[in-house]
């Protein structure tokens, strides 16, 4: 196999270009966690869905003892039963997770069904229950972006853990520098001018 041609290390921000027209990436932002030659694994931090985090919980006998308004964010395509959290352990300084990953300083993630039952009753403000993730198979996420399909930014807990998931990609844009007024638009079968 050729020498990579795009260095791309874990975690890192890939910020979907407005030309990807898959309706499940879209002007999304995902938090990329894993990368290797084998294939690539991440969240989209960007996406809500309409199911409150309660009425996941609920389901699995779980107390949820935080904002009743909050809802799971769609982590991607692939294994959308799949529940997967981030969060912040800085709040909880008590806290002791079974099968907690530090996937970056102050941002932990779990699918462990006895660490989400702690973090259930007291949730810290930085926490985020996925349904499903983003996954690609060898090179395929390379290819894509050679392609020019995501521009990578820099890995922001605020971007991660932000009040209003639907600003996040205009404010990852930002980061590195990027305009999102001055991208074209691009519409299903042609792409056209002017900004979104």
């Amino acid at each position: 196999m050729a020498e990579d041609p795009t260095p791309l290390a874990a975690p890192v921000l890939l910020v979907a270009m407005p030309q990807v027209l898959d309706p499940f990436f879209h002007k999304s932002v995902v938090l990329l966690i894993h990368q290797s030659e084998e294939g690539s694994f991440g969240l989209i931090i960007n996406r809500r869905t309409a199911i409150h985090v309660a009425e996941i919980l609920n389901g699995m006998e779980i107390s949820w003892m935080g904002d009743r308004s909050a809802l799971a964010l769609f982590g991607g395509p692939v294994q959308p039963q799949l529940g997967t959290v981030l969060f912040s352990p800085e709040e909880l300084p008590e806290l002791t997770t079974e099968a907690s990953t530090e996937v970056l300083d102050g941002v932990m993630i779990t699918q462990h069904v006895g660490d989400l039952s702690q973090l259930a009753g007291a949730p810290p403000a930085a926490f985020r229950l996925f349904l499903g993730y983003a996954g690609w198979g060898e090179g395929q996420l390379i290819e894509e972006i050679l392609r020019n399909d995501w521009l990578t930014a820099p890995v922001s807990t605020d971007l991660i853990f932000a009040g209003d998931p639907e600003r996040v990609w205009a404010d990852a844009l930002r980061s590195v520098g990027v305009d999102p007024l001055a991208l074209p638009s691009w519409t299903q079968g042609a792409g056209g001018e002017g900004a979104n």
